[in-house]
């Protein structure tokens, strides 16, 4: 402790070990609307002190001393657009790895070797991961479609597109490389097939993979300008528990719409329950929360 006051001016010293004072609820109230009004994601009572930790992390970055502060800084200041990216950042990014619901994803694969060959022939596969993080998600789909399409003795046709709302992890997920750690519980054949070692220990993703993949940023209450269409596989876990439950159903509708006809949509148990989504059919499965975007007579 004594080395850090050393590194330090005294007044750094005193504000980076000063405990903020508790927020209280007309501020923790005034941060959940602003919250669910530009991103959707609701805040829990529950959640205060998730809130009050990574805000108070980040305003002892910038060295600002309140809650009210903070937030005017947020709304009016001069680098308020840049700031609040930062703080999304903070308060939306998850810890995944690859293949993080491996039921999931072998529903994927059954979906794909089971659709008609000549389909696959003719028409690419474009696939969606939607709120992606940092990549994990949408280059385990790569590498799903594309052991798919080796096993059926096809060209590799397929697209995938990670979208999230955080820029930072949109980056991070392009540039590819990760801890190993995240690779945990990957068959030993696909690490060596679709990794290699990169610096600084870390590994990353073979071109082969992540050429297939791209990324883009992408606030989901804004789906109705997103520019997918005629998706065959949209991918969204661990996204809608962030949201009201109105507000879940609206997105996966705008999803659905987003679906080509027989296309697959497949959302994370538990985040949507007691609603059948119109124009989509469940997919029966103990394990996995998926629907199938129905036929019209004319296709």
């Amino acid at each position: 402790m004594a080395q850090m006051h050393n590194n330090l001016s005294p007044a750094e010293g005193i504000w980076s070990l000063r405990r903020l004072p508790d927020m209280d609820e007309a501020q923790f109230s005034q941060w959940q609307t602003l919250l669910e009004h530009r991103t959707g994601i609701t805040l829990s009572a529950e959640r205060r002190s998730f809130l009050e930790t990574n805000l108070g992390i980040r305003m002892r970055e910038i060295g600002c001393s309140s809650y009210q502060a903070y937030y005017e800084k947020i709304v009016s200041g001069p680098d308020a657009i840049r700031e609040w990216s930062t703080l999304v950042d903070r308060l939306t990014v998850q810890e995944t790895r690859f293949f993080r619901d491996p039921d999931a994803f072998r529903l994927v694969s059954d979906y794909v070797l089971t659709r008609p060959r000549e389909q696959l022939k003719k028409r690419p596969l474009d696939a969606w991961s939607v709120g992606c993080s940092t990549g994990e998600e949408p280059y385990t789909l790569a590498m799903v479609l594309n052991e798919c399409m080796s096993q059926l003795a096809l060209q590799p046709l397929f697209g995938v597109t990670g979208s999230d709302i955080s820029k930072p992890v949109i980056e991070k997920a392009r540039n590819g490389q990760f801890n190993p750690r995240k690779l945990l519980g990957m068959d030993e054949d696909m690490k060596t097939r679709y990794f290699r070692p990169a610096e600084r220990n870390t590994v990353e993703i073979v071109n082969s993979i992540r050429d297939r993949v791209c990324f883009t940023r992408l606030n989901v209450l804004d789906l109705d300008k997103a520019p997918m269409h005629g998706m065959s596989i949209i991918f969204c876990q661990n996204l809608l528990i962030y949201f009201r439950r109105w507000r879940r159903r609206e997105i996966v509708k705008r999803l659905a719409e987003r679906l080509a006809p027989g296309g697959l949509l497949v959302l994370g148990q538990g985040e949507l329950t007691d609603w059948q989504p119109p124009g989509l059919q469940r997919v029966p499965s103990e394990h996995v929360l998926a629907w199938i975007k129905r036929q019209t007579d004319e296709e």
